[in-house]
């Protein structure tokens, strides 16, 4: 950092009391040696002095991209012949993909009844405060308007809405997804 706080990123680097600099002889052996396809580290410790970021941080600031390929990387390598009867393979299931939603196992759906439009008769319905656990606790409206009230039904035994809305607040995965491409058509 100079007096102003700017880093100069190629001018110096520290380690306890030794300094490098990038003189223009350094820079052409480090060309040379990255061209011909030696590792960073490799060209680091040809170098001396400095490490295997230094030579990766000054190699990007020049815009080194292409590399020699090593020999060895450009034959492929051949592969050991495998002992035959040794491993009994297991059939893998020919699913593909995501399985975290996939079925496990064969389900008879059962046909799902039509849910009709329910009213709420005058009597049944009831506000916030006449809400109490034997009352369906199912809102229906906008609650900012006076308009607003709770169902009000005989709930289902455990459940807090009535059969009616437990059928609606309670739907299997694969309904619920069907009913969302019906209403998106």
């Amino acid at each position: 950092m100079d007096s102003v706080g700017v880093v100069r990123p190629s001018a110096r680097w520290e380690q306890g009391q030794k300094t490098m600099m990038w003189t223009d002889e350094r820079v052409e052996l480090l060309k040379k040696l990255w061209t011909d396809g030696l590792s960073a580290s490799q060209i680091a410790a040809e170098l001396g002095g400095i490490t295997r970021n230094a030579v990766i941080g000054k190699v990007h600031r020049l815009g080194l991209s292409g590399r020699a390929k090593s020999p060895s990387s450009t034959a492929p390598r051949p592969r050991k012949p495998r002992a035959s009867g040794h491993m009994m393979r297991l059939a893998r299931p020919s699913m593909r993909g995501n399985t975290a939603l996939a079925p496990m196992y064969e389900t008879d759906v059962e046909a799902e009844p039509e849910l009709i439009e329910n009213i709420i008769p005058l009597g049944q319905r009831c506000s916030l405060l006449e809400l109490n656990d034997s009352k369906c606790r199912w809102p229906i409206g906008d609650p900012g308007t006076a308009e607003f009230f709770f169902c009000g039904g005989a709930p289902l035994d455990g459940a807090p809405y009535c059969g009616y809305h437990s059928r609606v607040a309670y739907q299997p995965p694969a309904a619920r997804r069907d009913r969302r491409a019906v209403r998106g058509s």
